[in-house]
């Protein structure tokens, strides 16, 4: 896939409208406490290393969808690591302290699954992403009286195209870090009032 960069505010979130509704109407967020925003990575050759984002916001329409992630709630288990994290040789929280995704299109493929795409911003790079996923068929109503939707997608990155290149070559070869990075927002949405 050819793509050109661009640079954009960290704090920039704008919203793109889709070609097909995918959610009943109104306005859905993310509830953060049920929902999940994390990535993977291969690890050493022979690993997947996980990690997520404890504070992200998203919201979904019946045509649009966006969210970011705060970058200095990167989460990997590992206070260490964690900072090395916010440091520039990968996310340079300082200067980005956000990552940002806009659908510029979803659409609904048979009953319940999701193909689409967007953009991904990573250190104020800009680049189109292809997303797959899933959402529930129906909202269900929770015991509290809030209509609650599930929407999962996925999509995966080369990440030395956003500047997150820090790598360290293992000692048998290869290395330490794979470059293809598999992204994931699990939301559990509530439909919002008004």
């Amino acid at each position: 896939m050819t793509t050109t960069a661009t640079e954009t505010s960290p704090a920039t979130t704008t919203t793109a409208t889709t070609s097909a509704g995918i959610a009943p109407a109104g306005t859905w967020a993310a509830d953060p406490v049920h929902s999940n925003v994390s990535f993977e990575i291969g690890y050493a050759g022979v690993n997947t290393f996980r990690g997520s984002f404890t504070e992200f916001r998203a919201s979904l329409t019946g045509d649009a969808l966006e969210g970011a992630a705060k970058v200095a709630s990167v989460d990997v288990k590992d206070e260490q690591l964690n900072a090395h994290l916010q440091t520039p040789d990968f996310f340079d929280a300082a200067r980005f302290p956000e990552i940002e995704f806009r659908a510029t299109e979803l659409r609904k493929v048979g009953d319940n699954a999701i193909e689409g795409k967007g953009e991904l911003t990573i250190k104020g790079v800009t680049k189109p992403v292809t997303i797959t996923g899933a959402i529930a068929g129906a909202p269900a109503t929770d015991p509290f009286g809030r209509e609650r939707l599930g929407l999962r997608l996925e999509t995966t990155i080369d990440r030395t195209q956003y500047g997150v290149s820090w790598n360290a070559p293992n000692q048998s070869g290869g290395d330490y870090l794979a470059n293809d990075v598999k992204l994931f927002a699990e939301l559990a949405l509530v439909r919002q009032a008004g």
